[in-house]
């Protein structure tokens, strides 16, 4: 089976209590829409502070959601020297910290991990496309690289392999390739 790539880079996602903490009552307006329905990139970005270290212009992905999760890559945990758990997202016990900083605001927010790659199956798809949530698939690009991930089953979901900037480039990936999808184990 094939799945188109959609390769993600460092964002945040924010409760709408963190980000007026960051941004007063102005409103996340949509820079342009996601493959998944109803999520945006939006136009705001806040810095991400870790101890001395910064990371500038850090897209929020909206909308807003249940709790704060910073997204970053393994390349930002690098610069920043910070340990990141690589986990799904929404699994965000026992993660470091960092402060997020605008113009108007800073705060606090836990939540900060390296996303794991997985495959996004929308739901009611599960039986058609055969693949269920937590199903382990192994993964081949055209160059013949092999990796393994695992399924997400979720309602706004769009059929597609999720990896981050930085795992990308280890396997030569761009966003909308194609890549061979393949069935390992539930």
């Amino acid at each position: 089976m094939k799945v188109t790539v959609g390769i993600s880079n460092r964002h945040v996602h924010l409760t709408k209590g963190t980000y007026e903490v960051l941004f007063g009552k102005k409103d996340l307006k949509c820079k342009r829409a996601l493959n998944q329905i109803g999520e945006f990139a939006s136009d705001e970005t806040v810095d991400v502070e870790y101890g001395e270290k910064t990371i500038k212009n850090v897209r929020i992905v909206g909308p807003f959601r249940d709790c704060n999760q910073v997204e970053l890559l393994g390349s930002d945990a690098e610069l920043l020297g910070i340990e990141l758990p690589v986990r799904r997202s929404g699994d965000l016990d026992n993660t470091p910290s960092v402060n997020l900083v605008t113009d108007i605001g800073k705060c606090s927010v836990d939540g900060v991990i390296r996303a794991e790659k997985h495959v996004h199956v929308p739901t009611g798809r599960e039986d058609e496309l055969g693949l269920h949530e937590r199903d382990i698939v192994k993964i081949t690009t055209s160059s013949g690289d092999e990796f393994y991930s695992n399924v997400k089953v979720s309602q706004n979901g769009f059929f597609e392999l999720h990896i981050d900037k930085d795992e990308a480039s280890e396997y030569n990936l761009a966003n909308g390739d194609i890549v061979e999808l393949e069935l390992c184990g539930r």
